[in-house]
């Protein structure tokens, strides 16, 4: 297993809507995709692109959410993930999981429609790191 292409750098916000802002008004970002819910997942996100990866700005969905308690150390937000893509995520999970990397649950469908793990920060240097299968190799 090899990591691909950065996909994107999750940020977690109180507010996507003051997020978007920010990065339209003083970063110039030009193209902010509408935000959707991932119920499942406690949050809401909204991807915002760059000329080379995304920025997925997220937001808690709900007082359930995960992302509170990153809230309350955190107010203002800050750097949640670094997304990485890979070829098939099944195999990347095995081969880390031998490695002594922990995988954070099961591979669940994330933001972009595709299979996707976590792998705790603590066995990578203190970064969270998400791994997706390749968005263009699914339908």
């Amino acid at each position: 297993m090899s990591i691909g292409r950065l996909n994107h750098v999750g940020i977690v916000t109180p507010s996507i809507e003051r997020s978007a802002a920010l990065w339209r008004g003083v970063l110039g970002a030009m193209r902010i995709h509408d935000a959707f819910d991932l119920p499942d997942q406690g949050v809401r996100v909204c991807f915002v692109d760059t000329p080379n990866s995304q920025i997925e700005l997220i937001e808690p969905l709900g007082d359930a959410s995960p992302l509170i308690r990153f809230l309350k150390r955190n107010p203002a937000g800050g750097q949640h993930h670094l997304c990485f893509e890979v070829p098939d995520i099944a195999a990347a999970a095995a081969d880390l999981a031998v490695k002594g990397a922990r995988v954070l649950g099961a591979p669940r469908i994330g933001a972009h429609g595709v299979p996707v793990i976590f792998l705790h920060p603590g066995d990578l240097g203190g970064v969270l790191i998400e791994l997706m299968d390749d968005p263009l190799g699914h339908p």
